[in-house]
């Protein structure tokens, strides 16, 4: 297999937007949100009633001869969505651009647009609940005939899915999105563009439900309000939900579900790989988690970029990406493993199990919300992952191995930095990290890793790793380093 490198940055939001440029979006207020399940994780924190959103980060991991690029929500590189509050209240909201010029009767219609928007998402919540296609399709505006394909597709998807819930909430609208082109297509009496929460929680598999913002185009013809877009106006940043972005196919496993925008094949054939590793991180993390793990299948980069929120062509060679579908990285947020189909084929099979393997343990140890550094989340992933499927040492540390055979033994253990996409040194990043992990185990067995792990993660101070050190390893971080340059020389034989 070829090495599969480069990757791009999630830079600066752009407007992704056929009809015009973006402008920000004035607040409605809101009566606040439902309640939500407790997370009864053992090693849970205190969670955060805020939910600013974040974006997914790159890294690298070594698959025998091959260098796979995956991603993890919640540690680096985060940023916040552009104009997609998810959480009106929240400090990402938007804030009304001209607040202090608004009128009464400005106010007035506001009012009026959200009130008549909010009754066309209750009766599209209905629907689904009642699984009432119907009902769900009287929602839509006649004359929106692309749309109303859509949203057969959308009822489709959304039947199929194990839904607990299914919300979808008005958050805030701009009567001036809308271009006037855009406005004479649309027709009617009044037409705007809103930005809506939508909350879904899979039955089974979620703590929390998952949360993200739809903006919605709304028209009223003849004194009744449509619904005319699902997908106008997206900005760089914005995800998107997967049941939203074409017909999905299910494949349920024993510990795992497989979302396709494939086919049911392609979702069936992952199902055996994904109880695997469940299975796998299960041996070492322990039983202590939901032992559940939920695969997205795109059927093409786009959709993939999509469900992300990413800018095109950022995981055109990235193997797999896990996120946290709720917009703070909280313990008990739903987390989705996001597949990219092409680059798993090429992979091989040990190649996808020892993937699925190392995003499941972010999975288990509730990576996304978890304060341990990056060398140690990552390392302790890969530490898994090459438990479950063995590599030779010498294919799986290549570059740190050359590194250390020319004398640039690393004098410190990996630095958030050097696990930018961008790192020059970006294998010898994981590599370092991995074998730091593999030492712990090989030195004090490997459940004095995971204690030193979940020590680590339950700490609420800065002084977590080294009151780990010493608590669970009788040492400090400087002697630990200093023996784990001996063991990397020892290794490479230098």
């Amino acid at each position: 297999m070829s090495r599969l490198t480069g990757a791009g940055d999630q830079r600066e939001a752009e407007v992704i937007d056929e009809h015009g440029d973006t402008v920000p979006l004035p607040v409605i207020p809101s009566a606040g949100d439902a309640e939500e399940p407790i997370d009864h994780l053992s090693e849970s924190y205190a969670d955060d009633p805020q939910r600013p959103p974040f974006a997914p980060i790159l890294k690298k991991v070594a698959l025998g001869v091959a260098v796979c690029l995956v991603a993890g929500a919640g540690y680096a590189g985060l940023q916040h969505i552009a104009n997609a509050p998810a959480d009106p209240n929240g400090a990402g909201a938007h804030q009304p651009s001209q607040s202090t010029s608004t009128t009464p009767d400005q106010a007035q219609a506001g009012v009026q647009r959200a009130v008549a928007g909010e009754a066309v998402l209750q009766k599209m919540t209905d629907a689904v609940e009642n699984e009432n296609r119907t009902e769900f399709l009287n929602t839509i505006d006649p004359k929106a005939t692309a749309f109303r394909t859509s949203a057969r597709t959308i009822f489709s998807n959304l039947s199929a899915l194990p839904l607990g819930t299914f919300q979808l909430r008005y958050v805030s609208d701009d009567s001036a999105a809308l271009t006037p082109d855009r406005q004479a297509e649309l027709g009617g009496t009044q037409s705007w563009l809103a930005q809506v929460e939508v909350s879904w929680q899979l039955s089974g598999y979620d703590v929390k439900p998952a949360r993200e913002t739809l903006p919605v185009t709304f028209v009223t013809r003849d004194g009744k309000t449509y619904a005319a877009s699902f997908s106008e106006r997206f900005v760089a940043g914005q995800r998107r939900p997967v049941w939203a972005l074409g017909p999905i196919d299910l494949a349920k496993g024993k510990h795992s579900l497989v979302i396709s925008l494939d086919s049911e094949s392609e979702a069936r054939s992952y199902v055996s790989v994904a109880d695997k590793a469940v299975e796998s991180v299960t041996k070492v993390w322990g039983k202590g988690w939901r032992q559940k793990v939920v695969i997205y299948l795109p059927a093409k980069q786009a959709q993939m970029e999509g469900v992300l929120g990413a800018q095109p062509n950022t995981y055109t060679q990235i193997a797999a990406v896990t996120m946290a579908e709720l917009d703070t990285p909280a313990v008990g947020a739903p987390v989705r493993i996001v597949a990219n189909p092409k680059l798993f084929e090429e992979l091989g099979k040990q190649g996808r199990r020892i993937v699925l393997t190392h995003e499941t343990t972010h999975v288990a140890s509730t990576a996304t919300a978890s304060p341990v550094p990056l060398w140690l989340a990552e390392g302790f992933a890969d530490y898994v992952a090459f438990t479950a499927v063995p590599v030779q040492d010498e294919s799986a540390a290549k570059e740190l191995f050359k590194a250390v055979r020319a004398g640039k033994v690393p004098a410190t253990l990996p630095t958030p930095e050097a696990f930018a996409a961008s790192a020059t040194e970006l294998p010898q990043a994981y590599e370092s990290a991995w074998l730091a992990c593999r030492l712990i185990a090989e030195r004090e067995g490997q459940d004095k890793l995971v204690k030193f792990y979940r020590a680590v993660h339950a700490s609420k101070t800065s002084a977590g790793l080294p009151d780990a050190f010493k608590s669970v390893l009788g040492m400090t971080e400087a002697e630990f380093v200093a023996e784990w340059q001996k063991y990397l020389e020892r290794l490479a034989g230098a």
